[in-house]
């Protein structure tokens, strides 16, 4: 009997486990500067143009992230570097010179931003996001506005049209 108890104990215990293989249905890996990273590629719901959080407090109205092919039918124009402020990371205080007329040091955080009351989408409306701010100036239709980006990439100050999707609006002026 411990005869064959051991020789089902040892069958047990050398079984090669059963291989688990997670199929990923929806993420993408690829290798970007030596850092491995995952991309979530699920579809989001087109009827959804906006999802407001927070119904306790204040709502945040983020627009949900959608492709649009209307923001490379406009044009851009590069524009002087706004005054005051620093040659790099300066797209807080490029909002507020646009905004306020003068630089605000404690607006130069993008973060800093989100104490403004959030609002629907105007003219004179910021668009934040995690490390970036911009001026909104006119509704171009399907959720592209032309804007005042301060520092939109490689040094430069933009009025150009850009897409909502990812942005939460504020009202600086409220």
């Amino acid at each position: 009997m411990l005869r064959i108890t051991s020789i089902i104990f040892a069958c047990l215990f050398f079984m090669a486990p059963a291989e688990a293989r997670q199929h990923h249905k929806y993420h993408r890996h690829y290798v970007h500067h030596h850092q491995h990273r995952t991309v979530h590629v699920a579809k989001a719901p087109a009827a959804n143009i906006f999802e407001i959080k927070g119904w306790w407090t204040q709502p945040a109205i983020t627009y949900a992230p959608q492709r649009t092919r209307a923001v490379a039918a406009h044009e851009q124009t590069i524009v002087a570097h706004p005054a005051g402020c620093p040659k790099r990371l300066f797209c807080g205080c490029g909002a507020s010179v646009r905004v306020f007329g003068h630089s605000v040091r404690e607006l130069w955080l993008a973060a800093n931003w989100y104490k403004f009351p959030r609002t629907y989408p105007a003219p004179g409306a910021v668009a934040v996001r995690r490390h970036h701010v911009m001026v909104l100036e006119a509704d171009l239709g399907g959720g592209v506005w032309q804007v005042y980006d301060a520092n939109s990439g490689r040094g430069a100050t933009r009025i150009h049209a850009r897409s909502l999707a990812g942005y939460t609006i504020v009202q600086p002026r409220a």
